[in-house]
């Protein structure tokens, strides 16, 4: 079978004239995980260019036991072109699951809950919790506001009680199989297009 490597290889001479490009990418190739738009654009030019175009959502994970689902929440928040990403305890994170797209990211750290409560409030920014919780109202059945920010907890013990207390709004993710929840990677996907459904596709229909 043939291992066919992803991206591209150098680019040939004479390059293009675009301070966009990164010279040593035109020189070696671009093996990135981008899109064939950004290839051989350097990853400050990429951040820059996705900026003009960023939905108005927000997603914040509470970072308290280093959990590797992280960094599959912040490669999908790169997919979806969210506004910021929050992290919320410990500053360091397991960036394996973002295959570097936390380069392309806007990725506030804030060292407490409160501190990024007071931050989202003097923003008017809706604290939308996503967890199956007592009470939690089904997410089909919520419209999420256009400033919203979604806060996901760590895979198996969920939102802190503080995060809980805070939040003007918890969601749950219907399910209907034998387990209790679905991991936190995938709850968050979920409810990132569902955000992207009620506040950016119906724009276009």
């Amino acid at each position: 079978m043939t291992n066919l490597e992803v991206g591209v290889g150098p680019h040939p001479k004479p390059w293009p004239d675009d301070e966009r490009l990164d010279p040593e990418l035109l020189e070696n190739g671009d093996r990135r995980n981008v899109i064939d738009k950004y290839r051989y654009w350097s990853n400050e030019a990429i951040k820059s260019d996705l900026n003009n175009s960023r939905v108005s959502l927000h997603v914040a994970i509470e970072n308290w036991q280093h959990d590797f689902n992280i960094g599959t929440i912040v490669r999908t928040a790169n997919a979806f072109n969210v506004e910021t990403v929050h992290i919320i305890g410990k500053r360091h994170w397991n960036k394996r699951g973002a295959m570097v797209t936390d380069r392309y990211l806007n990725i506030k750290h804030h060292n407490s809950v409160q501190e990024f409560v007071d931050e989202m409030r003097l923003d008017s920014r809706i604290i939308t919790a996503v967890d199956i919780l007592p009470g939690a109202k089904p997410i089909s059945e919520c419209k999420l506001a256009e400033k919203t920010v979604l806060v996901f907890g760590g895979e198996g013990p969920g939102l802190s009680k503080e995060m809980q207390q805070a939040a003007s709004q918890i969601v749950m993710i219907e399910q209907f199989g034998s387990t209790r929840s679905v991991n936190v990677g995938v709850a968050a996907g979920i409810a990132m297009y569902i955000w992207v459904q009620q506040n950016v596709l119906t724009h276009h229909i």
